[in-house]
């Protein structure tokens, strides 16, 4: 089967959409299938069966700034590569995301499967409601990656959907040389820097933990600068900016914690599994997209979000006591193991099989 991922978001800007689009690529590609990734790219394509559709425009979307490509010539390109490519199938990710999936949408050349990923709110849904109901009517099926992203859906687009976990590529971060911690217990921080994604409650809760304790803070965003002035000369926190897939494992493998302290917003927690899969204990926030990945108590410890003080007890705790991180790290491998890459790849192909026809 001949398959198209379309993404609207840039794939040279990290993002959990982007993540997924590209290791579904190489997991059908590995299962036989030939697949091609259309999305916009800033930059050098990152790999050679993914077709750049231009640059990206950083664009305010659901309380984060998505890099999107609404260009006239970019639209030109996807239409281009579309029909010349000759797809069996094509798989649009957030298929109502403005650009290049809205566009694949309206001129549908091969049937459709749109996978909706947000969650929380939307306030194009809300303004355009006829508009994107009429586009989603050219999906020949919907898949939504979490309860969550279902019901945003279904609130404002109506249809039925089905439910298809995100995955992890399990063996690149169990696997990936661990970035050494010269001996301090080291915290580590992978999320883009905005308010909803809780970087702020982490650097409250780190004057209440131990003297020795590091922090590692990786990506970056549009509180980068005021929070990196607040942490001016503390010699805890290391600002790591943008990192590469390659280091991202290998910094999950090496920390000693992952902490993801989000406030809202998550409809699944991805990064927690990679975690799992590097073998490194969780602590994060009790939300319901968190909590359908991280069983709380068994694959990770979870605390209230917005709760400094209880996030720095769950992390103090979780370093402190051996026996219970490795007890969370056993527990999160086995549940890493359940939602690999490869697994979802068989389940598209089902999915992809029913409406290629």
């Amino acid at each position: 089967m001949r398959i198209g991922l379309v993404c609207p978001y840039s794939l040279t800007v990290p993002g959990g959409v982007q993540s997924q689009v590209l290791g579904l690529g190489r997991a059908l590609r590995a299962q036989g299938h030939p697949t091609r990734v259309l999305a916009p790219c800033d930059g050098p394509p990152p790999d050679v069966w993914v077709t750049p559709l231009g640059n990206s425009v950083p664009t305010k979307a659901n309380g984060s700034m998505a890099p999107l490509a609404p260009d006239l010539p970019a639209q030109l390109r996807l239409i281009r590569a579309a029909r010349d490519e000759g797809f069996d199938v094509i798989n649009v990710h957030e298929p109502l995301g403005p650009g290049v999936a809205i566009t694949t949408c309206v001129v549908k050349p091969a049937p459709l499967v749109g996978t909706f990923h947000a969650a929380g709110v939307s306030g194009a849904y809300r303004t355009l409601g006829p508009v994107v109901r009429r586009l989603s009517a050219r999906l020949d099926l919907r898949c939504a990656v979490s309860a969550d992203a279902e019901e945003l859906a279904r609130r404002y687009l109506r249809g039925t959907y089905e439910r298809v976990n995100n995955g992890i590529e399990v063996a690149t971060f169990a696997t990936a040389a661990p970035t050494p911690t010269d001996g301090h217990p080291t915290i580590l921080f992978l999320s883009r820097h905005e308010e909803r994604k809780g970087l702020e409650v982490l650097l409250d809760a780190l004057p209440e933990l131990s003297r020795d304790v590091r922090l590692w803070v990786a990506s970056d965003g549009p509180d980068t600068d005021r929070l990196t002035r607040r942490t001016s000369g503390d010699p805890r926190v290391l600002w790591l900016g943008r990192v590469s897939d390659a280091e991202k494992a290998s910094r999950l493998r090496g920390a000693t914690l992952y902490c993801a302290p989000s406030l809202r917003g998550e409809s699944f927690g991805v990064v927690l599994l990679e975690a799992m899969a590097a073998g490194t204990p969780i602590v994060a926030s009790d939300l319901t997209g968190y909590r359908r990945v991280a069983r709380p108590g068994q694959d990770a410890v979870l605390t209230p979000p917005g709760d400094a003080a209880a996030l720095a007890r769950g992390i103090q705790a979780v370093l402190d006591d051996r026996d219970r991180a490795a007890a969370l790290v056993a527990s999160g491998r086995v549940r890493a193991e359940q939602f690999s890459m490869d697994r979802l790849a068989t389940r598209y192909l089902e999915l992809y099989a029913r409406v290629a026809g």
